[in-house]
């Protein structure tokens, strides 16, 4: 699609995240064709892009949710995704959420570890429900992406090793108030090598296995996200041999393959929109400082992470640049050394491959509002969602405001 951004950028204001929900569609449809002739369940990772026209875009294609909260179990159901298309995980759910997802009767809820179980046994009980439950394995391999995003280690927090993972099973089977319909592993995002995603499904296909083989029926695989993308020059995983490697670690198994993209669906979807305020040279460092910050879009900061910058529609011989935003942070950037022509004030700048983990993560660090988002799609834009004010940062402290004095 070609986008005007000086267009949308003039309409919208800056700082302003933008979506093309053409493409998210197109990605959906790449990954359940690639899934085809299988029983598959395509659960969105809501916290890659939590928008609600977002998660309602993919809903009505068939999309399921991957939840980590209870907020976003509640999103989701908001957006009309189907009650028994919502796994809940997350390594740290409270009892009132456990409670809720279970009232809720959502497809089923991931555990992480023992203690996580017992709670939700107990939990279910009280309510005179029985929980389903998938477990989330932890296989070991390493993923062989940056150390924050990597899961599957046993130096992660996530997950239980095989033989608790068994134990566990064994005794949800016998439970009462417990149903372990599931087995689920996630090693980590932006994944680029298939090596690691095939041994571990492997892994996780022969507990499935042994457990079948001692009358415990996993109706649901779930072989989590992590999907890699271009940012830059990565050679990523082509989604056939991502599902045909899966197909071959289950083949035998009378299963319904879940997986759990999020960025795949939507990093390269979007993009953040910022406005160039001013140049400045410090001996000889040459520094564009722009209206948007490690606030709107904090990838770079966190995980020292590359987004391409362009500038829209000047020309000029380029030099390099620091990328860099009004919040008092030395790590308030976007990028470093980009290669940029001579700006001036207003002239637009785009960060690429902003769609995931970009809105989401954003703050209202230094009092600064979220930025506005807008959705492209067959040739319109419309606003998903509008700038906050100032006042909707203070609307749940102005109450209190002198109330002491």
């Amino acid at each position: 699609m070609d986008i005007d951004y000086k267009a949308l950028a003039k309409k919208y204001g800056t700082p302003l995240y933008m979506y093309d929900f053409d493409y998210i569609e197109h990605r959906y449809n790449d990954l359940k064709e690639a899934f085809a002739g299988k029983k598959s369940l395509i659960n969105y990772a809501v916290k890659a892009n939590s928008n609600l026209s977002v998660i309602a875009h993919l809903a009505k294609l068939g999309a399921g949710a991957d939840c980590v909260s209870i907020g976003e179990v509640r999103r989701a159901l908001d957006a009309g995704v189907k009650k028994y298309n919502i796994i809940f995980s997350g390594v740290g759910k409270r009892d009132d959420e456990i409670r809720e997802a279970l009232e809720k009767d959502i497809l089923m809820l991931n555990l992480e570890s023992e203690a996580e179980m017992k709670r939700v046994e107990m939990i279910a009980k009280e309510l005179g429900k029985e929980a389903r439950i998938s477990i989330r394995v932890n296989p070991n391999i390493d993923p062989q992406t940056h150390p924050y995003i990597s899961t599957g280690l046993h130096e992660n927090k996530f997950g239980v090793e095989i033989d608790m993972a068994k134990r566990m099973y064994i005794y949800a089977n016998k439970s009462e108030y417990l149903n372990p319909v599931g087995i689920h592993f996630h090693i980590g995002s932006q994944l680029t090598k298939l090596d690691p995603i095939r041994e571990s499904a492997q892994i996780v296909a022969d507990l499935v296995r042994s457990l079948k083989a001692i009358k415990i029926d996993i109706k649901f695989f779930d072989v989590g996200g992590g999907i890699g993308v271009v940012y830059s020059d990565e050679i990523t995983i082509p989604v056939r041999d991502y599902a045909e490697a899966i197909f071959d670690a289950t083949k035998g198994l009378d299963v319904t393959l879940l997986c759990e993209p999020g960025r795949y669906m939507v990093a390269n979807a979007g993009a953040f929109f910022t406005s160039v305020l001013y140049e400045k040279v410090n001996a000889g460092k040459r520094f564009v400082i722009v209206d948007g910050g490690m606030n709107d879009l904090i990838r770079p900061s966190l995980y020292d992470a590359y987004h391409k910058i362009d500038a829209v529609m000047v020309e000029g011989e380029k030099s390099f640049a620091d990328v860099v935003g009004p919040v008092c942070e030395s790590g308030d950037f976007f990028g470093k050394n980009v290669l940029l022509p001579p700006l001036q004030h207003n002239d637009l700048l785009v960060v690429h491959s902003a769609g995931a983990y970009g809105f989401t993560m954003a703050s209202n660090y230094n009092t600064r509002p979220k930025p506005a988002e807008v959705a492209l799609e067959a040739g319109k834009d419309r606003l998903i969602r509008r700038r906050e004010s100032y006042e909707d940062q203070i609307r749940l402290e102005k109450e209190f405001l002198h109330r002491d004095q």
